[in-house]
């Protein structure tokens, strides 16, 4: 029988898959695409924690639908997404690389020179789905940086592990890092 770990955030419940990513370390398994539900839950709930902020960045592509939904309910005409590779269509990307805890190899974060510019001088919340070891939220900040935007609020639905002891994270629910059983 498969382990699952029960979350309740937002006023929704979900039975979370508790699956091995190291022979030490399991997560549970957290993924809001897809899940509307969820998505419409958390929003309105981090809307009512951010303080002031002019644009929305998130990383391609677990933090997509949460920003959307964000950005849609505070009635902001777009938001950005840092992508993880450059497209053929980018103009002059700023890049910073990023290495996360479900994914194997070092990962790029890239974002276009257009939006660099729209994001240039404004008040940035940097938006995600979980906050687990902080790498992918930091990548972004330092792209954020980078092009000129102010770094004012890094938010997620959840913070996993020790991240739900920072301080400079805004999350509505803790989540629990397990031993992968042998």
């Amino acid at each position: 029988m498969k382990k699952t770990y029960p979350l309740k955030v937002a006023g929704v419940s979900r039975e979370l898959p508790i699956i091995p990513i190291s022979e030490t370390l399991s997560i549970a398994s957290f993924v809001i695409l897809g899940d509307t539900e969820l998505i419409c839950a958390a929003a309105p709930k981090i809307i009512e924690k951010l303080p002031e902020i002019d644009v929305i960045v998130t990383a391609e592509a677990k933090g997509i639908p949460l920003a959307f939904e964000i950005s849609r309910l505070m009635k902001m005409p777009k938001f950005f997404v840092a992508r993880k590779s450059v497209k053929a269509y980018m103009n002059d990307p700023v890049i910073d690389a990023v290495q996360s805890i479900t994914t194997t190899d070092k990962q790029l974060l890239c974002l276009d020179a257009d939006d660099a510019a729209s994001i240039r001088g404004k008040r940035v919340a940097i938006i995600d789905d979980v906050i687990s070891t902080g790498e992918s939220i930091e990548a972004i900040e330092r792209l954020v940086k980078a092009v000129g935007g102010i770094v004012t609020v890094k938010a997620a639905i959840l913070a996993e592990g020790d991240a739900a002891l920072r301080e400079d994270i805004l999350f509505l629910e803790a989540l629990p890092l397990f031993p992968t059983e042998k």
